[in-house]
């Protein structure tokens, strides 16, 4: 199996989106699921398809779990890794850095030659003033708000999972 979900999560949200996704891309028998703040980021080296679930928190800092590993995780060679992004924000309370977590993270690895990013997500149906996870009109990966919006989580997992499948199975 070479394909895996990486996620942190401080108050369960991103944990269920990142169940979701497992669910919605066949399971447990077809993609690993990891809690960052357990696997570590030496993990993430054994896989070659990634997907990587992060919080934003404050003013677009990154969930604690992510933060705390975040210097080993721009040591990580990407190069011939396909990687795919979601991100939980709140577009309401902070409307100008939704889900700039995910763009944290997306920022190191797409500074790597070689890594093939998928799963940009269209920025229509939110509502928000700024966002550095939006790049070239689309978020780099789905943006999920579990604090206003949590009735088009499942529709938005369902649509985006349909997107990224061929490519991160």
């Amino acid at each position: 199996m070479s394909s895996a979900i990486f996620y942190g999560s401080s108050t369960g949200n991103t944990e269920n989106a990142a169940k979701l996704i497992r669910e919605e891309l066949g399971g447990k028998d077809v993609i690993k699921l990891f809690d960052i703040s357990t696997s570590g980021v030496d993990k993430i080296k054994e896989y070659n398809k990634l997907i990587i679930g992060v919080s934003t928190w404050g003013e677009g800092d990154l969930q604690d779990d992510w933060d705390e590993i975040f210097e080993e995780f721009k040591n990580i060679d990407f190069s011939n890794k396909t990687v795919a992004f979601f991100g939980l924000g709140d577009q309401d309370s902070y409307s100008d850095e939704y889900v700039d977590a995910m763009a944290t993270l997306y920022e190191v690895v797409s500074q790597q030659e070689g890594a093939n990013i998928i799963g940009s997500w269209p920025i229509d149906e939110y509502e928000f003033d700024e966002s550095r996870a939006v790049v070239d009109g689309e978020f780099v990966g789905l943006a999920l708000d579990e604090d206003n919006q949590s009735e088009l989580t499942p529709e938005r997992i369902k649509t985006w999972c349909s997107q990224i499948k061929e490519q991160i199975l």
